[in-house]
């Protein structure tokens, strides 16, 4: 099982985030990570997942996905050079003992401290997973109050667009997807 990291366009319209999870009920595949905003284009949205299975599996994801009315692109991009990024916020104990310790932390990790209070500091990191997780693990000696993180966000490096997406993605046959 390879994490697979997809890219779904889809129209901004009530119900769509719903049918796209509804398919991966309906298929038993759980959804590790899911992002989803505007894109630059108006009325579309980007959703960025990751989902653990076979390439087979994500294929037939992918034909899944382009069966749903509203989605106009899916691109996986596991195996493509792309820019990958999570932001998580950290509410973290820092009292006067460990303050300093753990503003170090967050300098050499280039987090940043986004709010203080007398007993916890609120730290922000955007970075890959992999940074992320390895803050989060050495916060957590100070006890980690709360925690949020965004789940992964992915962008093809280099020239690449929707367009390219679309000629290199799975074919639909509906709506005019070619």
């Amino acid at each position: 099982m390879t994490r697979h990291t997809l890219i779904a366009w889809m129209e901004d319209k009530p119900g769509v985030l719903n049918r796209v999870a509804g398919l991966f009920r309906r298929r038993n595949f759980n959804i590790e990570s899911l992002a989803v905003g505007h894109s630059e284009t108006p009325g579309i949205s980007r959703m960025t997942f990751v989902a653990a299975g076979d390439d087979r599996e994500m294929r037939q994801v992918q034909t899944q996905l382009y069966k749903l009315i509203n989605v106009t692109a899916v691109q996986d991009v596991t195996d493509i050079p792309t820019v990958t990024r999570e932001l998580a916020l950290i509410k973290v104990r820092a009292r006067n003992g460990n303050r300093s310790e753990v503003m170090q932390l967050v300098d050499i990790f280039r987090a940043s401290i986004v709010d203080v209070d007398m007993e916890t500091l609120v730290v922000q990191i955007v970075g890959p997973e992999d940074r992320v997780d390895s803050l989060i693990d050495l916060l957590s000696q100070f006890g980690i109050v709360e925690m949020v993180r965004t789940g992964r966000v992915a962008m093809v490096r280099g020239a690449h667009d929707r367009a390219a997406a679309q000629k290199t993605a799975v074919p639909a046959y509906k709506n005019g997807h070619s």
